[in-house]
């Protein structure tokens, strides 16, 4: 049952992420397609994310308020409003004010699944089997990885129609390894729950889940915790300018690419090189953390992304945007596993949930940003002085971050 629900975990995360490629990735491509400036594609991903960030407590606070729909339930309800909003998307072609709600709308319901598809992993092993959350978020990469390397070379020769047509396929595929999952979950408790002692027998598991975890957190505000963490803030002031150029890359790509005598076709494979490098780090990461510090690993990310965006405005050809990709195996592939590890190595247990979602929300923010400005860019001087400025902002986040991390200190007794 253990290999069962990690395999059909594995299977939501890559469901997940190449919806991801539909609905992110390939946005600009399909965007441009139907009329869009660059200014107005920005606008509409960073609308979707500010639309995500109200909905993401929202659809948190159903998650653990309602004794009617579990949690695989929200998430198949959400899978099938972003379903509905992709055949919108195919049957709108050309821009309007309709189709910019509808994208924004979109990109705001898929994003906030991704919190909740982390929760599950917590939820599954209620029925007393660990899920692996590195290696199933790594078959994420990989499914992303193989469908980026099909999907432009489709748009080129069918036209961006194969986009929402592919993310209809996509999500259907979704909703199916949800009711697996919900299923075999069922099945899972119900054996763990022959094995519980007798008293415990009456209790609800999800009641039992929820006292050991009372037990463990110690209650703390917002507030308390800037004080008490002042030099994290910092720090994740540097991440968001670290995470500038991450972003640029994963929105605007397409007119990257196109700068440098590239097309869509160049673009997902491009695309697709980049997300495979980031599941060796992913599968490794303990290895490497074994032997090296999660603050030595965290000052080489940060490097690592500086010169992934340096490299990318350096490039005169599609050659050298493939280059510029490999720095993705000391990037984001170690950078994301090595900093959630180091929140969860330097806080106590009331701190940590904070201290994650505030990297999550410097990370959402980031996002927006560069949303906005590089499009508004994009526009009005190209993409080479929007790689430029992104290169200037991410070496000086990462400058921030390596000075001050090393003088973070561990709150944990």
């Amino acid at each position: 049952m253990k290999k069962i629900l990690n395999a059909e975990y594995g299977g939501i995360h890559a469901t997940y992420w190449m919806a991801y490629a539909v609905v992110t990735s390939f946005a600009s491509a399909f965007l441009i397609d139907r009329g869009y400036s660059n200014s107005e594609i920005g606008l509409i991903l960073a609308a979707g994310s500010v639309v995500a960030v109200f909905l993401q407590p929202f659809m948190a606070d159903i998650a653990d308020r309602s004794k009617k729909v579990s949690l695989i339930g929200i998430t198949q309800i959400v899978t099938v409003i972003i379903a509905l909003l992709m055949f919108m998307c195919f049957i709108m072609r050309k821009a309007s004010i309709a189709l910019s709600i509808v994208f924004v709308m979109m990109v705001a319901w898929h994003t906030a699944l991704q919190p909740l598809f982390n929760s599950l992993a917590f939820k599954l092993e209620e029925s007393g089997h660990k899920i692996n959350f590195g290696v199933t978020r790594a078959m994420g990469s990989l499914a992303y990885s193989i469908l980026c390397a099909f999907l432009g070379t489709l748009a080129e020769k069918f036209g961006t129609q194969i986009l929402p047509i592919t993310g209809e396929t996509v999500l259907v595929m979704l909703l199916l390894t949800l009711w697996l999952t919900k299923g075999h979950f069922k099945k899972a408790c119900r054996l763990k729950a022959e094995g519980l002692p007798e008293k415990r027998k009456e209790e609800p598991l999800e009641e039992i889940a929820e006292t050991e975890a009372l037990v463990q957190t110690e209650d703390i505000n917002l507030i308390q915790f800037i004080k008490r963490n002042k030099l994290f803030l910092i720090v994740n002031v540097g991440v968001a300018g670290i995470f500038f150029s991450n972003a640029i890359f994963n929105n605007f790509m397409f007119q990257m690419v196109e700068n440098v005598g590239g097309n869509g076709e160049d673009m997902g494979r491009i695309l697709s090189l980049m997300a495979f490098l980031e599941i060796p780090p992913m599968f490794l990461f303990g290895k490497i953390h074994s032997k090296i510090s999660c603050k030595s690993i965290l000052k080489f990310g940060a490097i690592c992304f500086t010169l992934k965006i340096l490299c990318a405005y350096l490039a005169q050809n599609v050659t050298m945007m493939y280059v510029a990709q490999f720095f993705q195996l000391g990037s984001f592939g170690i950078f994301l596993p090595a900093m959630v590890s180091f929140i969860d190595e330097i806080m106590d247990k009331g701190e940590a949930v904070k201290g994650q979602a505030l990297y999550t929300i410097v990370t959402t923010v980031a996002s927006i940003f560069a949303s906005l400005v590089g499009g508004f860019i994009l526009d009005v001087s190209g993409a080479k002085i929007m790689l430029l400025i992104s290169t200037l902002i991410t070496a000086a986040g990462a400058f921030l971050f390596i000075c001050v991390i090393g003088k973070v200190k561990s709150k944990k007794i």
